[in-house]
């Protein structure tokens, strides 16, 4: 019965996140409505109790055994984005024995061990498979029994979410004793237009946001961190791929090089964090650049970054509110901790939030602190929650399952580690996949990347 569905938007609180989810689930209502079926319940993760780390599943896993453990089967989770056919739905769990533990999704896995996933399964990394939530995903109330018993006794470890769908395949596989998620081949990523979803309980829109013009060139401002150790080769690579796409952009270093040229801000380069440094390109943003700029961008120097792609998705946020966007990791989620937007992938402020940052007097614990994790320590201490976008990225491209990559319009990724990074730049991110390159059409295959 559709009643015994609970649908979980894994929704966010910016307000743009959180009308999408609301019109998912009126959505879900109302094709409820038009079968003359008694409601399914219809949750957005945002809005439950104050769990800081809600987004990240687990610490729920309680309240949902107590509140639905008796009178439900399935609940099933699915982004803003995802596209639900509920009467498929209906049908597609009803081919499982819902007295029995199942995990469900579309599974994605890695070619390779990669550090996000702690290198795990190094010897084979493809045995190993965990749900794009993109498709939904969903849990058999027995199994969300056994967890929530599980949590009760053992409590969550307080360390970091890198990445969640990685993580909640690992923690109820349980070293093997638990189930290994089962592939549903109607839980799908295809695009709602696409001929090949006849079959599918689940879409999802494939693009990038874009809520009206792009903002403009001039209303973002680019800073750069590097340092000396890395003019000669990173500042180059910025130089032949995304910086002509940027109408304001400064590099920040330890040392002023006129030939590139870059700003000493007058603090020394460290090789752990960069929260002075940080810090300091933030007052510079507030006190130096126009007051009508409303969008400040930090980058590292190895950053790959679409800036005509975030003109798009930058529409879709009103720089009027404090946002603090790009992606999302946590940190001792289980037992409070906070969320900090990871700094390689690109971090996007509005300026209403450096000034409520600012005026906080919340300040690096020690000039060498993570810059990203003290960031989200202030915000989080502000009551200003950070806003998660997939299109940002820490790694590289081949740090990320295909079938994960195949359904995004990328806007950043991160490192040159065993990369030409512009290839990846122009295969991945450029304005479009046929650039010009000293004069030379280029265009790559990612196959080959």
């Amino acid at each position: 019965e559709l009643k015994e569905i609970v649908f979980i938007i894994q929704s966010q609180s910016n307000s743009f996140h959180s009308k999408r989810a609301e019109d998912l689930k009126r959505d879900i209502l109302k094709q409820a409505a038009e079968l003359g079926k008694e409601l399914p319940t219809v949750l957005l993760i945002h809005q439950m109790d104050g769990h800081e780390g809600a987004w990240t599943i687990l610490p729920l896993m309680r309240d949902f055994s107590v509140t639905y453990g008796r009178n439900s089967s399935w609940i099933f989770f699915c982004e803003e984005d995802t596209r639900v056919q509920v009467v498929k739905l209906l049908e597609t769990l009803g081919r499982f024995d819902k007295s029995k533990e199942w995990f469900l999704g579309k599974a994605l896995y890695d070619e390779e061990s990669t550090i996000i996933h702690h290198y795990a399964f190094a010897e084979n990394p493809t045995v190993f498979k965990f749900p794009d939530f993109a498709a939904g995903w969903a849990l058999s109330i027995p199994l969300v029994n056994k967890l929530a018993k599980k949590l009760k006794s053992e409590p969550l470890k307080s360390d970091f979410t890198i990445d969640l769908k990685h993580e909640i395949a690992l923690y109820i596989w349980q070293k093997g004793e638990g189930p290994h998620l089962t592939p549903v081949p109607e839980f799908c990523t295809d695009d709602v237009n696409s001929y090949k979803i006849d079959h599918c309980a689940t879409t999802f829109s494939n693009f990038l946001p874009l809520c009206g013009d792009p903002v403009k060139k001039e209303d973002i401002f680019v800073a750069v961190k590097t340092c000396q150790k890395f003019h000669g080769d990173r500042i180059p690579v910025v130089k032949q791929t995304w910086e002509r796409e940027a109408a304001l952009i400064e590099y920040y270093s330890d040392y002023a090089d006129i030939s590139i040229p870059t700003i000493d801000l007058g603090i020394p380069n460290t090789d752990r964090g960069h929260c002075g440094k940080t810090f300091a390109i933030l007052e510079r943003f507030l006190n130096h650049s126009s007051p009508r700029t409303p969008w400040l961008v930090i980058v590292d120097d190895d950053t790959l970054i679409s800036i005509f792609r975030l003109r798009k998705l930058l529409s879709c946020y009103d720089p009027k509110e404090p946002v603090f966007l790009g992606e999302r990791y946590g940190y001792g989620l289980g037992t409070g901790g906070y969320s900090y937007i990871t700094g390689g992938g690109g971090m996007v402020f509005s300026r209403v939030a450096v000034q409520k940052l600012l005026a906080s007097k919340c300040r690096c614990y020690s000039m060498d602190a993570p810059d990203d994790m003290v960031l989200g320590m202030c915000f989080s201490g502000l009551g200003i929650p950070i806003t998660h976008s997939p299109l940002f990225h820490q790694a590289r491209p081949m740090d990320y399952p295909k079938g994960y990559l195949s359904h995004q319009i990328p806007v950043s990724f991160h490192k040159h580690w065993n990369i030409d990074p512009v290839k990846v730049y122009f295969t991945w991110l450029a304005p479009n996949t046929e650039e010009s390159l000293n004069g030379k059409k280029v265009g790559y295959n990612r196959e080959d990347l």
